[in-house]
């Protein structure tokens, strides 16, 4: 089944980054460029330059989150930004504080701007429009996440110099996915094939418009793919009747040893995480050398720190006043001062 190809919109990157949605392919590549400064700066002994020193970076995640709560407060830190970070467990909304009431107490204490996680899908976009802070969306629903797509464009930029002619592989739960819809969006604006792989039961109930083509087997498309890139199977997909079991599902869409042994020898296996070993990926498979599942991880870093100063900073170039360690920001991250 092949849906129609459409490229997304072209509207360029302003104040905020809601959405992979309406950016055009030279939008994406602005922000791959800037990270390569920063991919840099992160290899130093010294990780830290001034580029954001007296802004202030909020984060507000009403969802659990380890790697993007903790890539985007080391972003700012590195950035020499201050950062302030609310935590959904320990706060009013428990009281019965709305959603804007918290947003609105949260940028009174000089946010510049706001990094926002949220189960409710367009929560990033009403925040926008509540406040004048600048909101990146690190995740609403299941709708997008578009920092983890640009992470996983620079990924593979890095890997293969550009994903022109590539043919990537998503499998797995697309239905309940932000990363698939960011990724598809994402990848095919830079040139690559998308293909997705899952059972008929996880794919949304239409994919019309969707510049994809769908497989229901992944087996015969292992030596015809240049990337795998893996979904986070969720437990409650089994009681919701999607699934007959984990086991089955790791039979039959799971990158195991021996699917992995099969790939090109030059393919590259991908997944956001956390994963779900033995599952989605094997133990074997995810410590393949054609694994960059780290390298997405190091590199999540490096991509928030070049929206951070995108938004906040220059947004253009960085100059050497912004990339060079001065005074007390040539310590390491953690010294006493």
């Amino acid at each position: 089944m092949t849906a129609t190809l459409q490229s997304p919109p072209a509207s360029g990157l302003g104040r905020h980054l809601l959405g992979i949605d309406g950016m055009s392919r030279s939008d994406l590549e602005e922000i791959l460029d800037l990270t390569d400064t920063f991919a840099e700066i992160g290899r130093r002994p010294i990780p830290k330059v001034p580029a954001l020193r007296g802004r202030t970076v909020a984060t507000a995640f009403f969802e659990n989150s380890t790697r993007t709560r903790m890539s985007f407060e080391t972003a700012a830190r590195r950035l020499s930004a201050d950062t302030v970070a609310f935590s959904a467990g320990s706060s009013s909304l428990s009281k019965g504080e709305s959603l804007r009431d918290t947003v609105e107490v949260v940028a009174s204490y000089g946010a510049d701007l706001l990094v926002v996680r949220h189960a409710m899908a367009g929560t990033a976009h009403r925040v926008a429009d509540w406040t004048d802070l600048s909101v990146v969306n690190a995740g609403d629903g299941c709708h997008e996440h578009p920092t983890q797509a640009l992470l996983d464009c620079y990924t593979l930029r890095e890997q293969r110099g550009s994903l022109d002619g590539m043919r990537i592989a998503i499998v797995g739960d697309v239905r309940h996915s932000r990363v698939a819809r960011s990724n598809i969006l994402a990848f095919t604006a830079l040139g690559a094939e998308v293909v997705l792989v899952a059972p008929a039961t996880l794919l949304p109930p239409a994919i019309d418009g969707w510049p994809v083509t769908v497989f229901h087997e992944l087996d015969p498309l292992l030596t015809d793919l240049d990337a795998v890139y893996l979904l986070r199977m969720q437990q409650e997909r089994i009681t919701e009747g999607l699934i007959p079991s984990l086991r089955e599902y790791a039979n039959d869409f799971g990158l195991s040893a021996d699917r992995v042994a099969r790939m090109r020898s030059d393919a590259l296996v991908l997944h956001p995480g956390p994963t779900n070993r033995g599952v989605e990926i094997s133990a074997e498979a995810a410590a393949d050398p054609r694994s960059v599942i780290l390298d997405q991880v190091v590199n999540g870093v490096s991509v928030r720190m070049a929206v951070l100063f995108r938004l906040l900073g220059s947004g253009q170039q960085l100059v050497a006043a912004d990339i060079e360690p001065v005074g007390d920001d040539a310590r390491p991250e953690g010294a006493d001062r």
